[in-house]
């Protein structure tokens, strides 16, 4: 009996024990979060945050790897200037939101680059940690938000890239392009934002906009009935091997694509009758655990060396007045390829259309084509 009622009050002192311990361990996280809290101001200057940065030594981001719009060249020169440590694991945009959304307090992610209309999304779910940075005046007013949360470091635009050994009169416009023989792949309108994008760039040069996407899927479902809708992934392989006439995607991931395969087999240019500029965001976790790296990698980001970073990536700075160095700039499509290209009018309208769009893409598009 002795033995057992020791042994009762063992187990007891035991739960007890593992309970405190426990609570322990939550004022803990508690306090470690209340601290990161404390560590981060938004009345901070430069140099503080700097300085906080340089204490965190490290950096951890998603969605933002190396050899995605040349962010390799930004890590290196973070490490080598305020020697932070940079790690990254590759996601699209809504895993990237759903990691800061699962992770909540015990954030392991620092800063994530994500397409301009997951930022809003981001925004309204509490998720980000707002910074303007210094460059806050030079970013125009549709390229952000007015508290900071989300702002653009890179835009794209809708373009044809063309592959000249199929194609042998070289359309230059949706108009041109609706009148040929040739096949045409846009991707996963269901998923994928480069082709949701890709409609509502045609639907612009017919007429549309961002709360009117019918002409776009018009001018598709044009092309489906007509067997010229194709349902080839446009890789880089694909690409080589010749199985794609004409893939619709953004300006920078079709020069990147033509270098890496042959720059004078294919040519990357902007339809002439219109198209959409759109681009990506860096997201700041609000839970993150070294949130003054995030902020200086975002103002880095933003700074002359960073934006001709991401130019040498194919990217096209949101900074207008960089001047870049020649060999930078010519890897870009020239200003005058711009003119019909217009960037988005309504963030909201065109949520709520990229909402509808995967269903009305299978119902107006797929079930045409051939």
């Amino acid at each position: 009996m002795k033995g057992e009622k020791k042994l009762k009050i063992t187990k007891r002192f035991i739960s007890i024990f593992l309970v405190f311990t426990m609570m322990i361990g939550v004022l803990s996280g508690c306090s470690d979060n209340k601290s990161k809290a404390q560590n981060v101001s938004e009345d901070d200057s430069l140099e503080t945050i700097i300085e906080k940065a340089k204490k965190e030594k490290e950096l951890a981001s998603v969605g933002m790897p190396d050899t995605w719009a040349n962010w390799v060249g930004t890590w290196e020169d973070i490490e080598e200037k305020y020697g932070i440590k940079h790690s990254d694991t590759d996601m699209s945009s809504a895993e990237e939101l759903a990691k800061f959304e699962s992770e909540g307090k015990n954030g392991t992610a620092d800063i994530g680059d994500v397409g301009i209309s997951f930022g809003p999304i981001a925004t309204n779910k509490d998720l980000t940690l707002p910074y303007k940075t210094s460059y806050w005046d030079e970013i125009p007013d549709w390229a952000k938000d007015e508290k900071g949360h989300w702002l653009l470091s890179y835009t794209g635009t809708i373009a044809f890239m063309i592959d000249k050994n199929n194609v042998k009169d070289i359309p230059s416009s949706w108009e041109e392009l609706l009148e040929s023989d040739y096949k045409v792949a846009v991707g996963d309108v269901t998923k994928a934002n480069q082709a949701q994008f890709a409609v509502l760039a045609a639907a612009i040069a017919n007429g549309g906009d961002e709360k009117n996407i019918k002409p776009g899927l018009d001018y598709f479902r044009k092309i489906a009935e007509e067997g010229r809708l194709s349902s080839v992934d446009a890789s880089l392989a694909n690409l080589e091997k010749g199985e794609i006439d004409i893939v619709i995607v953004w300006d920078f991931n079709g020069l990147n694509y033509k270098d890496q395969l042959d720059s004078e087999r294919f040519e990357v240019l902007i339809p002439s009758d219109g198209s959409i500029i759109s681009g990506y965001t860096t997201l700041i976790n609000k839970y993150a655990p070294h949130p003054n790296a995030a902020k200086l990698a975002r103002e880095y980001i933003l700074s002359d060396e960073g934006q001709i970073n991401l130019a040498k990536g194919y990217a096209r700075p949101i900074r207008t007045n960089v001047k870049l160095p020649e060999d930078v700039a010519s890897k870009l499509l020239p200003d005058s390829e711009y003119k019909s290209a217009e960037p988005v009018k309504s963030n909201e309208e065109w949520d709520k259309t990229s909402v509808e769009l995967p269903e009305l893409w299978q119902s107006e598009v797929l079930s045409y084509a051939k």
